[in-house]
């Protein structure tokens, strides 16, 4: 039950993404993002990281946040 509202608030906290003005401030919050879901998860942290900061950078030329 915790893990999954701990997964929620995960969830909900990517809208952060779309506040964001810059491909650097995207970067940063994703990277964020992508290494509490890895640690809540239990997977690599430094690769939830780095994906994250990828997703962060790109998700406006995707037109996914804007």
């Amino acid at each position: 039950m915790v893990q999954s509202l701990k997964i929620a608030g995960l969830v909900a906290s990517i809208g952060l993404l779309a506040a964001c003005d810059n491909d650097v401030e995207r970067g940063v919050s994703g990277a964020a993002i992508g290494a509490a879901a890895a640690s809540v998860t239990n997977n690599n942290v430094a690769t939830g990281a780095a994906i994250g900061a990828v997703a962060g950078v790109f998700c406006d030329d995707a037109n996914i946040c804007q």
